[in-house]
């Protein structure tokens, strides 16, 4: 295929914020050589040239985000790791015996 300069008027593919789709576009605006604007042949908007580019972040998976936060996490000293508090043995149990919550009403009791 012959590899051309784009013109206007010439169709293109791009993202069409509108639409929500990859869509043909009719080139409006150039600036040098470069498109700088759209018009989408489907809803006849006019937009900036996006590079079919959607516009929505590309996540990263969860493991490469959790290996992220995990280095920046790093203790200084081995034995300052997080050591559980520990709980009163009045409070530990109170819990235990404690009746589970229970229903209230908005309305006062008669």
């Amino acid at each position: 295929m012959d590899h051309h300069e784009v013109r206007l008027g010439d169709l293109l593919d791009d993202y069409c914020p509108r639409c929500r789709h990859l869509l043909d576009h009719a080139v409006a605006s150039m600036v040098g050589p470069q498109v700088a604007k759209v018009i989408c042949q489907s809803c006849h908007t006019e937009h900036a040239f996006r590079h079919g580019d959607t516009g929505k972040k590309k996540l990263d998976s969860r493991a490469t985000l959790f290996d992220q936060v995990l280095a920046k996490i790093s203790p200084s000293d081995p034995e300052s790791e997080q050591v559980e508090t520990p709980v009163p043995e009045k409070a530990a149990a109170a819990r235990a015996t404690s009746p589970p919550g229970r229903k209230t009403s908005r309305t006062k009791a008669k």
